[in-house]
């Protein structure tokens, strides 16, 4: 029986409401491939997008407009760039690099965000007590860093602190909301192998990875294998050789307890 007129009346608010929230999740949705296609972006980013599918990993992460992100370790500010288009005008992003991160990355991120990225902010930091007040963050992004935490460095110039990672994950925890995100990418190491391979190998071991997170008050909410590659025996070094940009890499998103 069709419907009557005072029921198909009754219905069209709901149906309205159906309507916009499909046209916000598309809008949200294409935020983050409009941030990729942000005319001005470096050249060589351009090129690395192709190995970080950047859009597929910061849609994982939930990041909205308007939020406050610290790009943890985030060296040039690579996906700070990114970062800030996606949370626009209203929103903030710290590059949060130890003094070792500014080193390596030659200060590049003086370049990025010099005239061009007025809502991006550089923090030289101490990565077991960040300059940030408590719970000031919506999301953190621990991208290809989280095993540095466990590298000891044995060669002389590096400037490579020994940290206490539980002191670490305790600061990304102090300073990000309850229900806050934090992103964690990072290379495959074998699994069952903990944190053994990440001075040898600059890899970490996935459920290791879980477990230490968990400790301190974060639950995996979302994975993607979008930058999964079965292929890597996980045997060899990350950053230089054979598996440059070849490694397995999993995709962990996790949510603070309240």
């Amino acid at each position: 029986m069709p419907e009557s007129r005072p029921a198909l009346r009754r219905s069209l608010p709901f149906l309205a409401f159906l309507a916009c929230a499909a046209f916000a999740a598309t809008a949200l949705a294409d935020v983050y491939d409009e941030a990729v296609a942000h005319t001005g972006r470096p050249e060589r980013d351009l090129k690395r997008d192709q190995l970080e599918h950047p859009a597929e990993v910061l849609r994982l992460s939930g990041i909205k407009p308007g939020m406050t992100v610290g790009d943890f370790l985030g060296a040039n500010g690579y996906y700070a760039e990114l970062v800030s288009y996606v949370v626009g005008p209203k929103g903030h992003v710290y590059i949060l690099n130890n003094k070792a991160y500014d080193d390596w990355s030659e200060n590049h991120w003086q370049e990025r965000i010099k005239d061009r990225l007025p809502n991006v902010e550089h923090k030289t930091v101490d990565a077991e007590h960040l300059d940030l007040p408590d719970h000031s963050l919506d999301a953190i992004l621990v991208v290809k860093v989280y095993h540095d935490l466990y590298w000891v460095d044995e060669e002389p110039g590096n400037n490579w602190p020994k940290y206490d990672v539980s002191r670490v994950l305790s600061e990304l925890s102090r300073v990000l909301k309850p229900g806050g995100t934090l992103l964690v990418v990072d290379h495959s190491a074998k699994p069952g192998t903990g944190s053994s391979a990440a001075g040898s190998l600059h890899r970490i071991d996935e459920a290791y990875t879980k477990e230490d997170f968990a400790k301190h008050g974060f639950k995996v909410v979302a994975t993607s294998d979008v930058l999964r590659r079965p292929d890597d025996p996980r045997d060899q070094i990350t950053y230089k050789g054979p598996m440059l940009g070849k490694t397995d890499r999993f995709v962990l998103v996790f949510q603070k307890s309240s």
